[in-house]
């Protein structure tokens, strides 16, 4: 994960929120005076910092329609803003808030200003002080804006979509559900193999040519070779550097530097350009696959020209400034740099775990291990804290996730970080989706007309699970709107006559049983807009298999809810 720095903050007392207009989605900026400690109520009671957030009502049915809240990750709030546009997309037939919200120590959201970085002052960088943070702005604008029943839904991709995750679990009293892509949920919670993700990264390039690793591991080897020489003059100006190396360590470094750039073009494998970490052509993977195939016998050249599609997109750059352009961290997949960088590090040094190797056999780069004795003797160094490497598999559970409900985990075939997550059904309401020729959260962006026909249905899946579980927020609430559930219903009936032939299931629909047990609370729903015809379209497409309470797919149709419902609608 690529990480980048900016402003600063300072931190105010006073409860208020400044507003600032912005043109980019109609997105309104805005600070809210949050917690500096949501847990500390004596030394640090009552102070507070401005934490920035993104908002546009847009799209809203004030005071019924959902509230889209995308649990920010680490970087500037308008970097994932402006590359999550699914949110916009699905905004309108759900009548939605969007709302974006920035993570404390990242972009502008400083806790101490200029001296949040510092050893005294960098502690209050948790996962859980964040999710507080997302849970209390949360609160705010649900007071402020008339919404406390407007039903809410967590968006976040890569460490957001852990984010996401963790609100549901942790807050499912604010959080309906949430769809967490692409978020390597076991791997950072220790539960991975070490050499699984420079594996994969290998394989994202052998998927496009088999040669291809071999270039590069050439590429490496002419590397050493040189170096065993000592002919760093020689192997400087190859690789077109701002400075020569001069020992080993030199060259550890930009080997690393390379891995980083190969790292980045796995994750970005979109099939378009894009500018989200760093710009890139379409298919980058392919694109330097090509660079390195017709470097003939000089690997070493290929693999400089291929690192430099990130490092040099512009093309305009004479010489390479390794120093500057990567930063070894307690992330071996790139922490990036600057400010946002140090948050990274940091929060890679006490719960995050990225104990990520190469090892030279499995995968295509040099043997550069990342063990626990490793990081705990860097993070010592850099930070003064040693890791709690156990301590996000308690929290947030690890592996034994079953508990959960109401989350969607997606994930693409291309993208690195697809094993450290969930790739299969854990329940009924913890549903995997994979997306064949899908890198990074593709599902995330606005749709594109190069999009594989995978991600147009995965994200009309998500479509269809998100309304689920909205609908099952707003049934089990006595203030549910009549008009809106109307809405929903006919939003949804479209979307099934889309979908009527696809292989997908739209599994979590609400069923005859659910809406039987809940009818009693709400009279305001008039049941004439639940009757068996609806409910037959419901779950006459489902694939799913199996009986259950929420889903009744045709080959098990349950003759006694019929029933129930024919007795229901007669009254």
């Amino acid at each position: 994960m690529v990480r980048w720095g900016r402003c600063v903050a300072l931190v105010l007392s006073l409860f208020l929120c400044l507003h600032f207009e912005a043109s980019a989605g109609g997105l309104l900026e805005k600070e809210f005076e949050q917690n500096v400690d949501h847990f500390d109520l004596s030394s640090r009671a009552g102070r507070t910092y401005k934490q920035r957030y993104l908002i546009t009502d847009k799209f809203w049915k004030k005071g019924v329609g959902a509230i889209f809240f995308y649990t920010g990750n680490e970087g500037d709030v308008w970097s994932f803003a402006n590359n999550t546009g699914f949110m916009f997309e699905l905004a309108p037939s759900f009548g939605a808030l969007i709302v974006f919200a920035e993570h404390r120590y990242y972009g502008t959201s400083l806790p101490f200003g200029t001296r949040s970085f510092e050893r005294e002052n960098v502690g209050l960088l948790s996962i859980e002080q964040t999710l507080a943070d997302f849970a209390t702005l949360l609160q705010h604008l649900q007071r402020d804006l008339g919404a406390a029943n407007c039903p809410v839904i967590a968006f976040g991709g890569s460490y957001g979509g852990m984010l996401s995750a963790y609100f549901r679990m942790k807050y499912p009293n604010l959080v309906a559900g949430a769809l967490a892509a692409s978020s390597p949920l076991y791997l950072v919670a220790g539960l991975g193999d070490e050499f699984q993700f420079f594996r994969d990264v290998t394989a994202d390039f052998e998927r496009y040519h088999d040669t291809c690793p071999n270039v590069v591991r050439a590429g490496f080897a002419a590397m050493k070779s040189l170096a065993s020489k000592q002919q760093w003059a020689a192997l400087s100006s190859k690789m077109r550097l701002c400075g020569q190396l001069n020992n080993t360590y030199d060259l550890s470094y930009l080997e690393g530097w390379i891995r980083n750039a190969f790292t980045v073009l796995a994750m970005m494998d979109y099939p378009y350009k894009t500018t989200f970490m760093s710009p890139m052509p379409a298919n980058p993977v392919d694109v330097a696959c090509d660079i390195l195939l017709k470097s003939g016998g000089d690997p070493l050249t290929g693999l400089r020209d291929a690192a430099g599609i990130m490092y040099n997109s512009s093309g305009t750059k004479k010489c390479y400034n390794i120093f500057e352009d990567f930063k070894p961290c307690a992330d071996p997949t790139g922490c990036g740099v600057g400010w946002d960088s140090l948050a990274w590090d940091y929060q890679t040094c006490t719960e995050i775990n990225l104990l990520c190797s190469s090892n030279g056999k499995t995968d295509m780069f040099p043997a550069i291990p990342f063990t626990s004795a490793l990081r705990e003797q860097y993070c010592q160094k850099q930070w003064g804290v040693t890791p709690r490497q156990d301590w996000l598999a308690t929290q947030y559970w690890g592996a034994d996730l079953s508990a959960a409900s109401n989350i969607i985990f997606s994930n693409g075939d291309l993208d690195p970080w697809a094993n450290g997550g969930i790739r299969k059904n854990l329940s009924q309401s913890l549903v995997a989706i994979m997306i064949s020729g899908g890198a990074h959260h593709l599902d995330l962006r606005s749709s594109n007309p190069k999009d594989p026909p995978s991600v147009i249905q995965a994200r009309k899946q998500e479509e269809l699970l998100i309304r689920s579980f909205i609908q099952e927020a707003v049934i089990s609430n006595v203030k549910a709107s009549q008009e809106w559930v109307t809405s929903q219903i006919m939003e949804e009936n479209k979307l099934l006559q889309m979908t009527r032939f696809s292989s997908f299931n739209p599994v979590g629909l609400l069923s005859c049983i659910k809406y039987q047990e809940n009818l009693s609370l709400h009279e305001g729903i008039d049941r004439k807009y639940f009757t068996c015809k609806t409910f037959v379209a419901y779950t006459r497409y489902t694939t799913f298999g199996g009986c259950s309470p929420r889903v009744f797919p045709s080959d098990c149709f349950h003759e006694a809810c019929i029933t129930i419902c024919k007795k229901k609608n007669a009254q």
